[in-house]
This record gives structure tokens, sequence and C-alpha cells, in this order.
């Protein structure tokens, strides 16, 4: 049964998306830079990986605009090349090949796709409550396949991904359950298509294993909406909103803010830096 608030009113849902949720996972510091701290500390400079990603996303959403005779492959190079942007590169030089790289990448991709099986979504908007969350996203794309529906994330990072990204990913699943709740058709299929080697990292989830994820995020909630009621208390921000230095805190935005951080990663990295094959480097998107 659901507790009553102040005046027998239900307490009030933690309206969230699902990169919130994952923000506090990965580090409560950088949490409450970027979603409490107002003014926010100022960010670093952009991402040229950021770039790759929030480009090759567009032009792909754009592609299934297009009339379908004009669904190709090359289509969706042109869709990148008008959007290009040249954001955290470190010349011209760098930023042009890059985007012979991603042409190519998107080219190919969409080579491979069914132009007549349009998505039931592109960038769709999908949202779901429960006793303690409102959660909402956009998601890449939603399929119809049958009569079920399956969610599409691209990646354009170049790190391989393995099926245990997309099982255990809690934003794939809270973006099958708001999918399931808006479209009203049932959605457990999550899907990674990872586009610079046209892999698709696949994952079927049940009821029982959506409903795990449902029961992380409700924890996360709490401990944000915790902490976080606390801190306008008084309390204190260092105590409550801990940095959880790694070797990955130089691809934070707000590193040059967080000393620990920059200890343990050992200095930030170049805007352009997570174009290397690395492992430890972030995904753009």
């Amino acid at each position: 049964m659901m507790q009553l608030g102040l005046d027998g009113m239900p307490p009030r849902l933690f309206a969230c998306t699902p990169s919130r949720l994952t923000t506090w996972q990965d580090c409560p510091r950088r949490y409450r830079f970027t979603y409490l701290d107002r003014p926010a500390p100022p960010r670093g400079p952009a991402w040229a990986h950021t770039t790759v990603g929030a480009v090759a996303h567009l032009a792909l959403a754009r592609w299934w605009d297009l009339p379908l005779e004009r669904r190709t492959g090359p289509a969706a190079r042109a869709l990148l090349d008008r959007a290009w942007q040249t954001d955290g590169f470190q010349d011209d030089a760098q930023a042009h090949r890059w985007k012979g790289y991603a042409g190519d990448m998107v080219e190919r991709y969409a080579d491979g796709l069914d132009p007549t099986q349009d998505p039931v979504g592109v960038e769709r908007t999908a949202a779901f409550r429960t006793a303690v969350l409102a959660v909402s996203g956009r998601v890449d794309r939603v399929d119809r396949r049958g009569d079920e529906l399956v969610v599409v994330d691209y990646k354009t990072g170049r790190s391989e991904l393995t099926t245990d990204d997309a099982r255990g990913s809690l934003a794939l699943a809270l973006y099958a359950l708001a999918c399931e709740r808006t479209l009203r058709r049932d959605c457990t299929r999550v899907e990674l298509h990872h586009l610079p080697t046209g892999k698709v990292l696949a994952w079927d989830h049940t009821q029982q294993s959506l409903q795990r994820h449902v029961g992380r995020a409700e924890v996360v909630a709490s401990e944000v909406r915790a902490a976080t009621e606390e801190l306008a208390t008084g309390g204190s921000a260092q105590e409550l909103f801990p940095p959880r230095p790694s070797s990955r805190c130089g691809w934070c935005d707000f590193a040059r803010q967080c000393p620990e951080g920059l200890a343990a990663s050992g200095g930030v990295k170049k805007p352009w830096a997570g174009l290397a094959q690395e492992r430890t480097g972030p995904d753009p998107d």
C-alpha cells in the first residue's frame, strides 16, 4: 500500500530520465553538478566523439523522413554531410577525416536497412510511472516485429559491445517499459546497433527482469531524493554527493572542478581523445 505524505496526499513522484539515474550511479558529485547546483559549474569544451555520435543519430533519424525511393545508403551519408559539425576536433584536417569515417559508417548501416519497414517511432518520447518514479525518455528508434515492439539504440563508439551490455542496461530496460506503456503493445526486446561494426547486440527481457530493473531504478531514486532533501536542510554537499573517482574521470565534463577525479584519471582528456580506439574511452552516445 502506498504511504501517504503530508495532509494525506501521496508522495510526489521522482521525475527523471534514465540518464539522470545512471548519472547518480556513476558519480553523485557529477549528479549534483549537473542537476542541482545553480549556477552549474562550468563545463569543459565539447567532445569530438560526442559530435560524431550526435550527427550520426541525426542523420539516421532524418533518413526515415525521406520518401521511400530515396532511402538509400548514399542518402544517409548526404544527410550526415549536411548536418556535420566540427566541435571538439583538434583541427580541420581531423574533422574532415572523421566526417568521411562517419559518412562511411551511416551509409553502410543504412544500406542494410529495409526502407519499407517504417519504425513505430523515431526519436520517440515515451514514459511510464510507478509508485515512486515518473520516467520519461527519448528512444532512438522503436520497431514493430510481429505483434511486439523492439527498442533500438544506436551506438557509434569504437569500443566493442557484448550482449551483456544490452542485458544489463538500465536505460534500455526502462525504455522498453516506457514504450510498452505509451504505445500499449508488448515490448521486451532491446537492441544495441553498433554502427562501426554493424553488429546487433540484443536481449529479450521477461516481465520479471524488467521489474528487477525498475526496482534498481526506484532504489536509485530513493537515494537521490534522500540526499537532495538533506542537502536542502543544510546537509553537507561533500558528504551527501561524494565523488566516485576512477580512470574514467578524465572524460567528465566537470573534471576541472573535481580534484579527486583529476588525481584518479591523471588529468583531463583532450577533446578529441575519445576518437581513439580504446576500451576505457567513453561511448559517444
